[in-house]
């Protein structure tokens, strides 16, 4: 266009014919200009006025329920469009719902909160559209606050396909006549049994005393146990154990046989396949030791981070007070803190970090991969204590930088901060979207009068409340600062014991608050210790590791033998 407008201001053979085509070019473009706005006024005298009208039936649920209803209109019908939910998925609509009885209507329209756009918005054409309503119990804390949250069993479950949640018949749709549809809710969702034991896996389902107190409501916590070949052979030795953080079962372990992983995804994850780490395992001189995985489902995110926590519970309390001390009692575990190890990535890479910081004693060395935010001066690419916004940052006097949350192994930019706070606002209101930003909010933030947690930025205008983050970091949750504010006493407890890893190009940001610590270490005195960082080059995201399962266990077993004390026999396990 550029150069086709040069070349009709540089050709003027004879000036009135010039002036005259101009006149006809102006003529015309006022016209195409008229006619857009006439489309456009015609557009906004007919919005579209589709709705839906949600019930639920008396068999699905024959009483009054308060909850969340969550629409999902999907394109496509290869699976259910509840199943298909994420920031990149389907269109989602949510509302609250207060003791709705069956058969009552609820109602979603253009008003509803919606993601990515509303509903009046979205392209006319064929949809596929499913209702769910995730189901809230009514509790009453030990603090005094009566409030509505989604309760388990304790075992990780998202709203989608969590036990006693309701949803309807995938029904086909066509928006752009400005009908009502009806939808009606008609099938529960059955709660999940852990699956059986074997003679390596045994599943162990604890109930916690202390967060139960708390809640005034059974909260459990489940545990995997991965037994070490030779256990039942051997009923005399005791073993060294890793606690991980973030597996279903400990390392993927998986006897099936199945392909070993490509290339490609070897270069991108550096792990193994479960059936290869399976074979390492039971291998003849493998090192003998047991490994626990853990699911701490919490009303607000599907782990607890093993912390305390005003809004969840004492978490890291029933952690090291009940849970593994039960699992000492029932196995033969080595119950002393130099064979407690703990390892986790992402959510665990953080909770393995603040469990060997916040009891430096009990465990005796911690494996950090990948860890969620450990300074909030990177709480991603937000600086909560500095940054008056989450969702942009200046970039001139009068322009401005979105701040982005997710990207791509090459830096391209899949989501924003933006995004996925309105995102996670639709799936829940009061925190309840059991998504990242809340879950972060409900575990390191304050609570509010209302017994919710207080968000730490407002999720439709970014605006961020820095008296949440001063409360997230004077309460111990930026592991960063808890280190530095307890180094005199801290230090001399954990050297030796800490060991990161993380790529370079994280596909959170995440690398950027491991810098952040690993500067905050090489600057210790009284002690000095700079601990072990490994970092992912080049173009390493999230999924990166710097070595296979079955050489991160050697090296613990390694680790383990050498911080024996004196008149310990390592000998009888590492065999």
């Amino acid at each position: 266009m550029k150069n086709a407008y040069a070349a009709l201001v540089l050709r003027e053979p004879d000036r009135t014919k010039s002036r005259a085509r101009s006149l006809v070019y102006a003529c015309s473009l006022l016209s195409i200009v008229a006619s857009l706005s006439l489309c456009a006024n015609a557009t906004q005298e007919k919005p579209r006025g589709e709705r839906f009208q949600v019930s639920y039936s008396s068999t699905a649920n024959p009483g009054p329920i308060t909850g969340r209803l969550v629409l999902v209109l999907a394109t496509k019908n290869d699976r259910e469009p509840r199943l298909t939910v994420a920031p990149s998925g389907p269109a989602i609509f949510g509302i609250d719902i207060d003791h709705l009885q069956p058969n009552q209507i609820a109602t979603v329209d253009a008003t509803t909160l919606a993601y990515p756009v509303k509903l009046s918005d979205l392209p006319s054409g064929d949809y596929y559209a499913q209702a769910i309503i995730d189901v809230y119990t009514q509790v009453h804390r030990i603090d005094g606050h009566a409030i509505w949250v989604h309760m388990n069993d304790g075992k990780q479950e998202t709203f989608n396909t969590a036990g006693g949640n309701l949803y309807s018949d995938v029904v086909k749709v066509h928006l752009g006549s400005g009908e009502d549809f009806k939808l009606q809710i008609t099938h529960t969702i059955a709660t999940t049994n852990s699956p059986d034991d074997t003679s390596w896996v045994k599943h162990v389902r604890i109930l916690s005393e202390k967060v139960s107190a708390f809640w005034g409501y059974p909260v459990y916590i489940n545990a995997t146990v991965l037994l070490p070949k030779g256990y039942e052979e051997h009923p005399d030795v005791r073993y060294p154990t890793i606690y991980t953080m973030g597996h279903d079962v400990p390392f993927t372990f998986d006897p099936k046989p199945g392909p070993p992983p490509t290339p490609q995804e070897i270069d991108a994850r550096g792990l193994e396949s479960g059936y290869q780490f399976y074979q390492s395992w039971t291998g003849d001189h493998f090192p003998r030791m047991i490994a626990v995985s853990f699911q701490q489902q919490t009303p607000f995110f599907p782990d607890s981070y093993s912390v305390n926590s005003v809004n969840q519970g004492p978490y890291g309390d029933a952690m090291v007070e009940e849970v593994i001390p039960y699992l000492e009692a029932h196995f033969r575990i080595i119950a002393k803190p130099y064979a407690r190890l703990v390892e986790g990535a992402s959510t665990g890479g953080w909770q393995t970090l603040a469990l060997q910081l916040q009891h430096p004693n009990f465990f005796g060395g911690a494996w950090v991969l990948q860890p969620d935010p450990i300074s909030f001066r990177h709480y991603q690419m937000v600086n909560i204590y500095e940054d008056r916004n989450a969702f942009s940052i200046p970039s001139g006097p009068f322009t401005s930088a979105v701040r982005p949350m997710r990207r791509t192994g090459e830096g391209q930019v899949t989501i924003t901060t933006r995004d996925l706070s309105v995102f996670e606002a639709v799936l829940g209101s009061h925190g309840r979207s059991g998504y990242q930003f809340e879950a972060w909010e409900a575990i390191y933030g304050p609570v509010g009068p209302d017994g919710y947690p207080i968000p730490l930025w407002d999720k439709s205008t970014g605006e961020i409340n820095h008296s949440v983050a001063e409360y997230m970091r004077d309460h111990g949750y930026d592991l960063l600062e808890y280190t530095r504010r307890n180094w005199s006493t801290l230090g001399p407890q954990i050297i030796g014991k800490l060991h990161f890893f993380c790529g370079d190009m994280d596909n959170f940001y995440l690398n950027l608050a491991v810098y952040d610590y690993e500067a905050l270490l090489t600057t210790t005195a009284n002690p000095h210790y700079a601990a072990e960082f490994t970092y992912g080059r080049p173009m390493k995201g999230h999924a990166w590791h710097a070595f296979t399962w079955a050489e991160m266990v050697d090296r613990m077993a390694s680790h383990v033998k050498s911080n024996a004390p004196s008149g310990e026999n390592a000998s009888s396990w590492n065999y």
